[in-house]
């Protein structure tokens, strides 16, 4: 649990409010917590409101596969045990995904099943697309058993989310809460003073133009297309910022192939990814699939334009050509290259689009997304209440 990544960021900030807004007990089962402020089990007895209680679940070690697998075993013994030795039954189990198959409440940050349609749409071989494929039919199957269940209350990030619930579980009663933003946190106030430190972090000089790109799995986040269309780019300044954790070499090759290789930057995620935001002048996200894109909201919040794909969960709420750009189609890398040269060239156009996002980036809000995730969990907790006694 940190605030460095999409998902758990989404939880932090989640469980955040629930215990200093709401007043709620939150025992927080994970492996490892960053970034905000826990009571170890068993610390506080006399005070068990307004506070996260933070159970630590050992890591299992081996393959993803394996991890997995044992994060569901070892999880749901370490919830048994906490409670026999508390005596204390929680009123819902929450939970983001399949991370536990016994979870009330979830919320749905990615559908697997779409994902592994797009996986399996790739030709590929050896161990770790093998791996790949398990581990993904893994999750297809879990997905089936834990979404599949009418008692399980569910919510999505997006209405495109949920509309594949209801096409893949035929679940029509999933509520759609959207992520939020700390507006203080992300803004341009916040990053104006970043913004030389970070440029020369990544050796940027004033002339350059940063595109900035975020996110794992980065086929699925478009990195083709964006390597494809910089090649169509290069008359101008542009540096491309990549970010997240996958496999450089096919997309090294692919870059050295288009004649770009030496505008392309990997990056590890930062503990503070504001640091990428002062850095940029645009934020790409062609992807293939997204349940929501959180780096598109927070870019917005810092002032920054987006180039964004009709097939993110935040197209829902976004207008081209008024707050962003959105793609037509995410794989068309002359499309793509066409908005890049606008927003990296016309500097009015970029000013307008950017001022629009910061709008409306603004009616987002981690309050809200708290406050309407607590109203289904008093709901859930009065129908687990009413089956118990029944």
């Amino acid at each position: 649990m940190d605030r460095q990544h999409g998902t758990e960021r989404a939880v932090a900030e989640l469980i955040d409010r629930l215990a200093n807004q709401h007043h709620d007990r939150i025992d927080l089962y994970a492996q490892g917590v960053n970034d905000f402020t826990t009571e170890l089990a068993g610390q506080s007895a006399e005070n068990d409101r307004g506070a996260i209680y933070w159970h630590r679940v050992k890591t299992f070690p081996g393959p993803h596969l394996l991890q997995f697998l044992g994060w569901l075993l070892l999880n749901l013994l370490t919830r048994k045990r906490s409670e026999r030795a508390a005596n204390i039954k929680p009123n819902v189990v929450f939970s983001p995904g399949i991370n536990a198959l016994d979870a009330d409440v979830i919320l749905v940050h990615v559908v697997f099943h779409r994902v592994a349609e797009l996986q399996n749409s790739r030709v590929s071989f050896g161990l770790r697309s093998l791996h790949r494929q398990l581990y993904y039919s893994l999750l297809c199957s879990l997905e089936k058993k834990v979404y599949g269940n009418p008692q399980v209350t569910l919510a999505a990030v997006s209405p495109h989310t949920a509309q594949q619930l209801a096409r893949y579980f035929n679940r029509q009663d999933v509520a759609v809460i959207p992520n939020g933003v700390d507006s203080d946190y992300f803004s341009p106030a916040a990053i104006a003073p970043m913004r030389v430190s970070g440029r020369k972090h990544f050796n940027c000089s004033a002339n350059d133009f940063v595109v900035l790109l975020i996110g794992n799995d980065w086929r699925n986040k478009g990195l083709q297309a964006l390597l494809a269309a910089a090649a169509q780019c290069r008359d101008l300044r542009i540096r491309l910022l990549v970010v997240g954790k996958d496999d450089h070499a096919p997309f090294v090759a692919l870059a050295a192939e288009l004649k770009v290789l030496d505008r392309l930057q990997f990056v590890s995620p930062l503990s503070d990814v504001r640091t990428l935001y002062a850095a940029a002048g645009l934020l790409v996200a062609p992807s293939l699939e997204d349940s929501f894109n959180l780096p598109v909201l927070e870019a917005m919040s810092c002032g920054l334009p987006v180039i964004v794909s009709p097939r993110a969960g935040i197209s829902h709420w976004l207008k081209h050509d008024c707050d962003c750009l959105l793609l037509k189609s995410p794989e068309d890398h002359v499309e793509l290259a066409s908005a890049i040269r606008l927003l990296t060239t016309d500097g009015k156009k970029r000013g307008e689009i950017s001022a629009n996002a910061l709008q409306t980036a603004k009616t987002f809000s981690w309050d809200t997304h708290a406050a309407e995730l607590r109203k289904l969990f008093l709901s859930a907790a009065e129908k687990k209440a009413s089956r118990q006694e029944s």
